[in-house]
C-alpha cells in the first residue's frame, strides 16, 4: 500500500512540473518552440532564389 502511494504522489509530482514547464502559456518551452518555428517560418519564406 505504501509503494502505491509513493508512486502516485511521483506522478502526480511529474504532472505538476510537466505542467509548469512545458506548458506554461506566456514563459513555457512550447511557447519558445511556436516563437522560434514561426521565427525560422519566416525567414524561410523570405529567402529568394
Amino acid at each position: 500500500m505504501r509503494n502505491i502511494l509513493i508512486t502516485v504522489m511521483m506522478m502526480i509530482v511529474v504532472a505538476v512540473l510537466f505542467t509548469s514547464i512545458i506548458n506554461d502559456g506566456s514563459a513555457g518551452m512550447k511557447k519558445n518552440i511556436e516563437t522560434h518555428g514561426t521565427k525560422a517560418n519566416a525567414d524561410i519564406t523570405a529567402l529568394k532564389p
